[in-house]
């Protein structure tokens, strides 16, 4: 068992109040790991606490890329794009295992918002600005080249397409690699963890949280000489705890995707398209099912619980059947779906989809540090930022010179296969190992593109629990999977394990169905639930199985 296992966490609840630390950041998203990970690597004591689960916010509700912000040209954004663009491929670079190139096509028609002309342009120096590698380029497409790689898109006044690299990523799967590492480098992290108040010294500055375990409703107090709010769209709730909340402030808007069965959807070809009311689209295949979104709605509602409503729906079906008029899709074909939300920096007079994902640090009087805005792409170079804000508070109050980030070439947890290069060798490798254990070949696949460099950990619970499995009732690869969860992942309830640990419910529903009554029925036994827990929890799994399904109106 590791420090990082369900098994164990009031010994991190221990850790964390042991000893004031240097650093003690709330929200365990992308954010808060991105911080929790650059902080602990420059030799700073760091703790990190998470209400729900890790990533459970925003970061599992994305459109699932790690893309360079093309959008954002259109707005003339080009500091942005170029820092981001940049990190795209450092990101790839570190976990090669959970982000993947993908070409995207972008065609355009007659009256789109794009046209040859003005893509060209666009993609050449998006391409210039974000330091694009030389075979992954832009390219331009004549009708007839974008009908070829993708026969399902709009004939009708075609006039051609872009065609440039996105990094398509598991948002969910990135968060805990990140987090992962933090902790093996010494982090302390636990997830249902809630910060209730803070505590302030003589000079009215902040000094501490009281944290609410929400498994079992016990409090402890943490101490830290900085405090970092990474709550994503919760960042003004705690300014409001703070009595910060002044100035700029949160607007959140809320995003749906659609998933669909592959052969309902057969897309060959990720597509990035402007919908009838000029807002842009992607619609991407992925393994045997096809994804579509986002929406861009403004939203007031229960943070923790974003729903996809009729409306959401019938924008998207309606926005597919516009640009692949063959497929005439209905909304009984959508297989799964789901909802997140982006907190956005409140612009005045600006509508949602053109406020800028543009990240900013707040800091207020009584030392609280807010980490706003921002999108998963530049999770490391804000992760710097927000460290370099630590690290220079830290210089000028006590003398203390830590050394500069140091999360630039470092590999996330399962991402120590030599790179990109090294990763193909290193999974053909694993697929043949897996396949000499008895798995096919699909399985390997997957479980190698899941867990990159820890699949040997994977390998050895197979291997080591069959008889247990089948006590358990549970396919060995999925109690292999589960096993691990538990142990090296902090996953406590069932919606961890089969939406974050596995993305199950958006691409595999069929999946959770089958196994969650005796996955949930291996856990109550193993986490010792009581009979209430174990009731609360098939609930809450049972709820967002049908939500996936069925909008609210």
């Amino acid at each position: 068992m590791t420090n990082f296992s369900s098994f164990k966490r009031n010994d991190i609840f221990k850790k964390l109040t042991e000893e004031p630390l240097d650093v003690f950041v709330i929200g365990g998203g992308i954010t808060g790991s991105g911080i929790a990970l650059d902080a602990v690597t420059r030799g700073l004591s760091t703790g990190v606490i998470e209400m729900q689960d890790f990533a459970a916010g925003t970061s599992s509700r994305s459109t699932k890329l790690v893309h360079g912000g093309l959008r954002y040209l259109q707005q003339f954004e080009v500091k942005m794009v170029a820092e981001v663009g940049k990190e795209r491929a450092i990101v790839y670079e570190n976990g090669p295992h959970v982000t993947t190139p993908e070409w995207m096509m972008l065609p355009f028609h007659k009256g789109g918002s794009f046209g040859p002309f003005t893509t060209n342009i666009g993609l050449r120096v998006y391409d210039f600005l974000a330091g694009v590698k030389k075979g992954e380029r832009r390219k331009m497409l004549s009708p007839e080249e974008a009908l070829q790689k993708e026969p399902l898109i709009k004939k009708e006044e075609l006039k051609g397409a872009g065609y440039y690299v996105e990094y398509k990523t598991d948002d969910a799967r990135l968060t805990i690699e990140v987090m992962k590492k933090a902790v093996q480098k010494g982090a302390h992290a636990v997830n249902y963890a809630k910060a209730t108040d803070f505590i302030y010294g003589e000079s009215g500055k902040i000094v501490g949280v009281v944290v609410s375990d929400q498994l079992t409703g016990e409090t402890y107090n943490v101490y830290a000489k900085k405090i970092v709010n990474a709550c994503g769209p919760w960042v003004d709730d705690l300014r409001e705890i703070d009595g910060s909340k002044q100035g700029k402030s949160l607007h959140l808007t809320k995003g749906v995707h659609l998933v669909f069965p592959k052969k309902r959807f057969p897309l060959q070809q990720a597509i990035y398209f402007d919908a009838p009311d000029g807002r842009m689209i992607f619609a991407i295949p992925r393994d045997n099912k096809t994804y579509v979104g986002t929406t861009d709605t403004s939203y007031e509602g229960n943070i923790a619980h974003p729903t996809l409503t009729e409306a959401d729906r019938d924008y998207l079906i309606d926005a597919i059947n516009y640009m692949f008029p063959s497929l005439e899709m209905k909304a009984e074909d959508i297989e799964s779906s789901w909802a997140g939300l982006r907190p956005l920096i409140a612009e005045d007079g600006k509508n949602p989809d053109e406020i800028s994902r543009k990240d900013e640090i707040f800091i207020s009087d009584s030392g609280l540090i807010s980490m706003a805005g921002g999108k998963l792409t530049g999770y490391r170079k804000m992760a710097e930022q927000a460290v370099n804000t630590v690290v220079n508070q830290l210089k000028d109050e006590e003398g203390i010179l830590y050394s500069k980030s140091e999360t630039l070439n470092l590999p996330i947890s399962g991402g120590e296969v030599g790179g990109s290069t090294g990763y193909k060798r290193f999974k053909d490798r694993k697929v043949k190992e897996a396949v000499a254990l008895g798995m096919d070949e699909e399985t390997a696949q997957m479980l190698v593109k899941k867990y990159g460099s820890n699949i040997d950990t994977i390998f050895e619970l197979y291997q080591a629990k069959q008889e247990e499995a089948k006590k358990a009732a549970i396919d060995p690869i999925v109690f292999a999977q589960l096993i691990y969860a538990l142990e090296y992942e902090l996953t406590y309830k069932p919606v961890d394990f089969f939406i974050r640990r596995t993305g199950a419910l958006f691409f595999d529903i069929n999946w959770v169905r089958t196994h969650k009554d005796n996955v949930i029925a291996y856990m109550a036994k193993a986490l010792q639930w009581s009979e209430k827990q174990t009731k609360t929890y098939q609930n809450q799994l049972d709820e967002l199985l049908h939500e996936a399904v069925t909008p609210v109106k």
